[in-house]
This record gives structure tokens, sequence and C-alpha cells, in this order.
């Protein structure tokens, strides 16, 4: 299975930031570690770093799986990181139902960097940190290998 570049890795922590403990995340939901989305009690507690580095890397994994599935055409490493990022963010069903994903499968890679700008809300309003990570996103999409 292909994996996410440590670059990407990094992109991600960075964006994500890393918290111990629980807290609201701008979208409302209950968030912990790097991004984590707390299913259940289990997942409300303090977790130290390497504990939160290996739930990233668990999440990680399934937003790269969801990228394998749902994009038919070859991707440069820097393309396949970027698109990882935003489904780790938004989720595997943000991806599916996006313009942004079918653009990418046919192949209008030149169009693909705006549609990531495009998703830049969470809770109804349009948030700093979005902008930035989805122009990050963008610049990376459209970088040549």
């Amino acid at each position: 299975m292909r994996h996410i570049t440590e670059s990407g890795l990094a992109l991600i922590r960075r964006f994500e930031g890393y918290s111990a403990t629980p807290y609201l995340c701008p979208a409302g939901y209950l968030t912990v570690g790097y991004g984590h989305v707390v299913r259940g009690p289990e997942d409300e507690m303090y977790l130290n770093e390497e504990e939160a580095l290996l739930l990233l890397q668990h999440d990680v994994r399934r937003a790269e799986q969801a990228v394998l599935r749902q994009i038919t055409v070859p991707l440069s490493d820097r393309q396949f990181d970027a698109l990882v990022s935003f489904t780790y963010n938004l989720g595997a069903g943000a991806l599916q139902r996006s313009t942004l994903r079918r653009k990418v499968n046919r192949s209008e890679h030149a169009d693909v960097p705006d549609e990531f700008r495009r998703w830049i809300w969470a809770g109804g309003k349009k948030l700093p940190g979005l902008i930035r990570r989805r122009a990050a996103e963008a610049v990376l999409y459209a970088a040549a290998d």
C-alpha cells in the first residue's frame, strides 16, 4: 500500500498541532493529539506525544486508504500527500463528495489547487488556519516531483 511521505506527515502535524488533552475543534468535534476525533470515552484521556503520534499514524492510514479507493489516476508523491492531508482534515466523505476529487480523476490537475482553496469553512466560519492549510495543500499538489 502507498503511504504519505515524511514531508506530507509533517504538513499534517504542523496544521493539526498537538494537544495532550481533548478540546473542541472549530468544527465542534472533540479532538485530541494531532487532530484525532474522540469517538468514545476511552479516547477522553491525556495523550503524551508518543501516544499521539501512534494515533496519528493510525488515522493517516485511514486517510491514505480513502484516497487510494477514491482516486483512479496516477499521482505524484506530492499530489498524494496533499490529498491525504485534505482527507485527514475533512474526512473521506468530503473527498468523495467533492468537485476536487472529480477534477483529479479527470486529470484536470491545473484546476485542482483552486478546489483545495474552497474548503476553508468550519462551524459556519471562514477560518484563517484553514485558509493557510488549503493554500499549502494547493501549492504541494501543484509542485512538480
